[in-house]
C-alpha cells in the first residue's frame, strides 16, 4: 500500500488564507485612521537606522561626522575635516532619506543630549508640539 500522504486540505488554506485577510484588513484600517501616527512611526524607523549607521561610521573612524559635514557624511566621504581615513568603500548608506513629511533630519555633533542629536519636527517643521505636530527624536 502506497504511504499516507498528509497535507492542508483546500478548505484548510481557505480558512488561514481568510484570517489573514482579515488581520491584514484591521491593520491597514487602523493604520488609514491614523495617518499622523503612522509618519511618526516611519520618522522613528528612519532615526533608528540613520543612528545605526552613524554608529558604524564611529567604530570606522573613531568620531562621528561633525555638525559641518552632517548626515550626508553618511552617503559620501566628506572632504571637511576631520576627514575620515578609515571611509567605507561604498558609504554607511545608499541615500540619506528625508522625514515623512518631506524634510531634512536634523543633525547634531556634538549633541546636546548624547554624542549627537538627531531629530524631525514633525509634520509642522517647527520646534515642539503634539500629536502629528510633535518632534521624533532620537534621544
Amino acid at each position: 500500500m502506497p504511504a499516507c500522504q498528509r497535507g492542508f486540505t483546500l478548505i484548510e488554506l481557505v480558512v488561514v488564507i481568510a484570517i489573514i485577510a482579515v488581520m491584514a484588513g484591521i491593520v491597514v484600517t487602523k493604520m488609514v485612521d491614523k495617518p499622523g501616527e503612522a509618519r511618526a512611526v516611519a520618522a522613528a524607523a528612519d532615526i533608528t537606522a540613520i543612528s545605526q549607521a552613524l554608529q558604524l561610521y564611529k567604530i570606522d573612524n573613531f568620531v562621528y561626522p561633525s555638525s559641518d559635514q552632517g548626515l550626508q557624511a553618511l552617503v559620501e566621504k566628506p572632504t571637511l575635516p576631520p576627514v575620515p581615513k578609515n571611509y567605507a568603500t561604498s558609504g554607511y548608506l545608499s541615500k540619506l532619506p528625508k522625514d515623512p513629511w518631506g524634510n531634512d533630519y536634523i543633525y547634531l555633533s556634538p549633541g546636546q543630549h548624547g554624542d549627537f542629536d538627531l531629530y524631525s519636527f514633525g509634520a509642522d517643521g517647527v520646534v515642539g508640539g503634539e500629536g502629528e505636530n510633535a518632534d521624533v527624536v532620537s534621544w
